[in-house]
């Protein structure tokens, strides 16, 4: 389906250098190579360690990324591959082999300063990774805008419902209106009336954790209770 468009307000972004743009895009005529350039850009903006890495396998487990990269586990893996090598022959990202002669166990660093000093440490025996897996973000734990989340759990967005989902955005937590709309689909109120009530209701009473999961298991409150209204029988 078509993007819907960027979300108004606070939004979390993605920093790349200036020189990505004038120096390195010209340059790039490989799909692959740009995905998984601007992959990593996204990647380490998001890791706290420090330096920030990224390994083969770590990359490959993040299934929403590299389903784009080919139509079966093994393609896209090999793609994968193809791609990081481009990247690093480019120059854009720097590889370090944990064990010489073993690409699989590789880190791939960023080709910064801090990048290059991560490098020279490894080699040098300054520093050496973490044992075990790390806890990384992929791409589907980024929070989908709400107009997305609205027409892929109520239906098709018009004009008046994203003024409404804009405002609510600015009144409600996201988490709020996730777990509203969450309701809604399990209640089989999929309006966003309904949703809303759900939204007053905890603003003006409170939203007590242990409360609303008691009421999550009693779909009775939503549809003979002060919630009925909105729901079509």
């Amino acid at each position: 389906m078509p993007f819907g468009g960027f979300p108004d307000g606070k939004t979390r972004l993605t920093r790349i250098p200036a020189a990505f743009f004038s120096e390195i895009l010209p340059q790039i005529e490989h799909l692959g190579e740009l995905k998984v350039t601007l992959y990593i850009f996204w990647l380490l903006e998001r890791q706290e360690d420090n330096p920030r890495y990224a390994s083969l396998a770590e990359i490959a487990a993040d299934d929403r990324f590299t389903a784009s990269l080919g139509a079966s586990p093994a393609e896209a893996l090999a793609a994968l591959k193809d791609a990081l090598e481009r990247a690093v022959l480019r120059g854009t990202l720097l590889r370090a082999e944990l064990q010489p002669g073993s690409p699989e166990g590789a880190l791939f660093f960023l080709n910064s300063p801090r990048g290059r000093a991560a490098v020279r440490a490894l080699q040098a025996g300054d520093w050496s990774p973490p044992s075990g897996a790390r806890p990384l973000p992929g791409l589907a734990d980024e929070r989908p805008n709400i107009f997305r989340l609205y027409e892929e759990n109520i239906g098709p967005l018009t004009a008046l419902i994203a003024d409404e989902l804009q405002a609510a955005e600015r009144d409600f937590p996201i988490t709020w209106i996730e777990d509203a709309i969450r309701i809604a689909v399990k209640r089989n109120a999929r309006n966003w009336r309904y949703v809303e009530a759900i939204l007053r209701s905890w603003q003006e009473k409170g939203r007590d954790e242990e409360d609303r999961r008691k009421s999550e298991k009693d779909s009775r409150r939503y549809i003979e209770g002060e919630f009925g209204d909105f729901i079509k029988h």
